[in-house]
Order: structure tokens, then C-alpha cells, then sequence
């Protein structure tokens, strides 16, 4: 079985389960959502946005793959991109983390550790990037709202987060803000291959090709 991690881009975004390819929940306050809904284009909605905030942030997303099929995805962003990030009751999010939105698992592929994958590879990203930290709205009560609660599918569960290293900053009986310092999210072997890619890519080409000179000769006195 082969696993495979992609950042998210116009062309990946339509890899997004349906549900969510058409969810605006974060990506617009909730008045603006309601009536992106009642237009009948939050697809179109969704498009742009990932469009600005690639263009003017960058990389905003992971999706994996498991033997070419779509499997889980995640999108982050700072809280000024994310206008319901303000919404929550443990808002704001801190000025030195990027909100994680939301982290979704196929459920035909749940239970393989694709979550923490996916979660590594933003830490990865936003490491290289000098982020600190990753932030995210925890669900505390997943499951047990309506069926129409649209956090259902949106906030992820806070158990998901507290598993992967996140801990609570803010604590709250449905909706908790947990953090994630980045340096801890990362193995001692990512932190091996990270430092080591900034080591080569402080080197000028140049550098790296020019061959070694050998040594003067010493004149040897007997």
C-alpha cells in the first residue's frame, strides 16, 4: 500500500471529498457563508479563496493519497484568512500560530495513521516557513450534536488533536483551543532531514561543484 503527500492546489482542491470541496464554513464569516449557500455557489466561494491565500500566503493545504485515491486532507492558514476562526468562544487564536481548520480522514481509510501524517506534514511545512505553532477549535462533544450541525463534518475532534501532540490552551466544555509548538511535532528523523536541508541549501551551487583542492606538498627534511 503506498502513501502519498501533496500540498493543496486548484488543481488537488477538486480531490476534496464533495462535501467539503462545497463547505465555506471557514473560509467565510458565518453571515457571508449563509448566503454564499443561499446563492447557490460556495464551490465558487471556495475556489477563490484557496486562489488569494495561495497567491498572497502560500501553501495552505496537504491532501494523501493511498494507491492514487483520495484519502484524508487538511488546510491551514493564519486566523486573518480564516474569518470564522473570530466565531468560537476561545477565539482569538495567537499571534505566533497558524489555525489548523480542519483535519479529515475518508472513513474508509480511518484507523492507519493517516491523520498524524497529515499533521506532520503541515508541521513541516509551516517549520520551514520560521511558524511556531499550529492552533485549532476542537470539537470536545463530537458526535453528539444534530445531524445537522454543520461542525459535525468542520471541527475536527479535540481527542484527534490531544492524540497528535496537541495540548489545551484554552479550555472549554464543546470547543477548546489546542496548540501544537512545532518543534515537538516533528520525529528526530524529520528534524535530521529538515536541518540537513537547510545546511545544503545555505551552500551556493557553486560551492557544492567546485572541487577540492589538494593539499600543498610539505618538503620533507631528513
Amino acid at each position: 500500500m503506498s502513501r502519498r503527500l501533496v500540498s493543496l492546489t486548484l488543481d488537488t482542491l477538486e480531490d476534496l471529498p464533495r462535501p467539503c470541496r462545497e463547505c465555506v464554513y471557514w473560509e467565510l464569516d458565518p453571515v457571508s457563508a449563509d448566503r454564499a449557500c443561499a446563492a447557490g455557489d460556495p464551490g465558487l466561494e471556495k475556489e477563490a479563496w484557496v486562489s488569494q491565500t495561495l497567491l498572497e500566503w502560500g501553501s495552505c493545504g496537504k491532501l494523501v493519497y493511498v494507491d492514487g485515491m483520495p484519502a484524508g486532507f487538511v488546510m491551514y492558514a493564519p486566523p486573518a484568512y480564516v474569518p470564522r476562526s473570530m466565531a468560537f468562544p476561545t477565539s482569538p487564536v495567537s499571534a505566533d500560530a497558524v489555525l489548523l481548520m480542519n483535519a479529515t480522514v475518508v472513513p474508509a481509510f480511518a484507523g492507519g495513521g493517516l491523520g498524524r501524517m497529515l499533521v506532520q506534514g503541515v508541521a513541516r511545512d509551516l517549520t520551514k516557513r520560521g511558524i511556531k505553532a499550529i492552533e485549532a477549535f476542537g470539537d470536545a462533544k463530537f458526535g453528539d450534536g444534530a445531524e445537522d450541525d454543520p461542525t459535525r463534518a468542520c471541527v475536527a475532534p479535540a481527542d484527534f488533536f490531544l492524540s497528535v501532540g496537541f495540548k489545551t490552551v484554552r479550555p472549554h466544555p464543546r470547543y477548546p483551543r489546542l496548540r501544537l509548538e512545532l518543534r515537538t511535532a516533528l520525529s528526530w528523523k524529520s528534524d535530521v532531514e529538515y536541518a540537513l536541508e537547510k545546511l545544503l541549501g545555505s551552500m551556493s551551487p557553486e560551492s557544492l561543484l567546485r572541487p577540492v583542492r589538494p593539499a600543498p606538498a610539505t618538503r620533507s627534511t631528513s
